[in-house]
């Protein structure tokens, strides 16, 4: 009976682990980019429909190309011209970056939804998995260690970013853009255009996140596949406090808090099943009540995060 319940155990915390590395990765590249973008001092509030337009575009590119890696390609240009048409419309001085992100989610959605509907296919082409768990027996342990290679990317692009910002000349240049934009001006740092480059990069990279989906899981197109997880990396910058490697350790805090619910049902703890799926929204809300101060601010945020000019 102790073996059983130690067997059951480690299954869910395997589980957990396992669905941690697969599920964050959504939350991870759009975490980065979005970092990126309110660094420079812009909001993306869009990368919802970011998210779902690429997750449509890498499912459709693929599935009519055959090749994963153009799909992944295309999803990120296709992430990148959003977020081109979102800083273009916030450069107008009376256009606010939240109204405008509520309006990129409805048309990156829109968009997704309209010519997703002729790519409902069992699956398309998926990308090839790194298998770290071949010297194992276990089928449990053979499946958790079978990783995306955008796993890895992810991490070194959370490290390359905390690389960027505090040790080159762009990095300093990005942080001066979103923490005081009079001053950057004069002394000659062409703010506007380190804001539009940021935000079309960042939106690029949430796209990635978003073929992540429909390349490797849950590897199909839906409508209905992000569940919020775009509109959720966007609050999981503020509780990073907008620091890249932050973001890689709340992103798998995220995809953990994800994988509880089916973790639990796999072990045959199918009680409250679905109070456990909602593990990742409750998470979100609670980390946005610890992390706000009481004095109206977050500590970390850039000075002009929001504002235009």
């Amino acid at each position: 009976m102790q073996a059983d319940v130690a067997m059951e155990e480690w299954g869910v915390v395997l589980g957990v682990a396992a669905g941690a590395v697969r599920g964050s990765i959504p939350y991870l590249f759009v975490s980065l980019g979005e970092c990126l973008t309110e660094k420079s001092g812009k909001i993306n509030l869009g990368m919802e429909g970011v998210l779902l337009m690429g997750a449509m575009t890498a499912f459709a590119v693929s599935d009519q190309s055959g090749s994963p890696w153009l799909g992944l390609l295309a999803a990120a240009i296709v992430g990148a011209m959003l977020g081109a048409v979102h800083a273009g419309l916030t450069r107008f001085p009376k256009v606010n970056d939240v109204a405008a992100g509520i309006a990129m989610i409805l048309f990156g959605s829109g968009l997704a939804f309209f010519f997703g509907k002729q790519f409902v296919a069992p699956m398309a082409p998926q990308l090839p998995l790194i298998d770290l768990g071949s010297w194992s027996a276990s089928p449990a342990i053979h499946s958790a260690l079978r990783i995306s290679p955008l796993f890895f990317c992810g991490i070194a692009l959370g490290f390359a970013l905390h690389f960027v910002f505090q040790r080159t000349r762009w990095g300093l240049r990005v942080r001066a853009a979103g923490d005081d934009p009079l001053a950057a001006r004069s002394i000659g740092i062409p703010v506007d255009r380190i804001r539009m480059t940021a935000t079309v990069a960042g939106a690029g990279l949430a796209a990635v996140g978003g073929a992540h989906m429909t390349l490797y899981f849950p590897g199909i197109w839906s409508e209905g596949i992000s569940g919020g997880q775009g509109l959720m990396a966007v609050a999981l910058v503020i509780f990073a406090r907008w620091n890249p490697l932050r973001c890689v350790a709340a992103a798998l805090l995220f995809g953990g808090a994800q994988a509880l619910g089916p973790s639990l049902q796999a072990a045959g703890q199918a009680g409250y099943y679905h109070l456990f799926n909602a593990s990742p929204y409750v998470l979100t809300l609670a980390l946005m009540a610890l992390t706000c101060s009481r004095h109206g601010g977050v500590s970390g945020a850039p000075g002009a995060l929001g504002r235009n000019g």
